[in-house]
């Protein structure tokens, strides 16, 4: 992992700013999703994109019933049927 070299407080409600230039270099815009892991002693922050719960592919994603599902694994689903 790269160290920015960025340090903020967290205020007290528990919220930090990511400053311009992180959000400018990885896209990140007002409303977008952000997702929240913990990777051992680590706090992970990546844009959410959703993907498909079987494969983890980002492309053409069509959710069914609150699940994403890419068209390939429909189509792997449908070859078994």
């Amino acid at each position: 992992m790269k160290s920015t070299g960025i340090v903020r407080k967290v205020d007290e409600l528990g919220r930090i700013v990511l400053p311009i230039e992180l959000r400018r270099t990885l896209g990140i815009e007002e409303k977008d999703r952000i997702e929240i892991f913990v990777d051992g002693e680590s706090i992970v922050l990546r844009k959410y994109q959703p993907a498909c719960i079987f494969c983890d592919n980002a492309k053409d994603i069509i959710n069914y019933k609150g699940r994403n599902i890419c068209p390939d694994c429909i189509r792997a689903m449908n070859d078994k049927l």
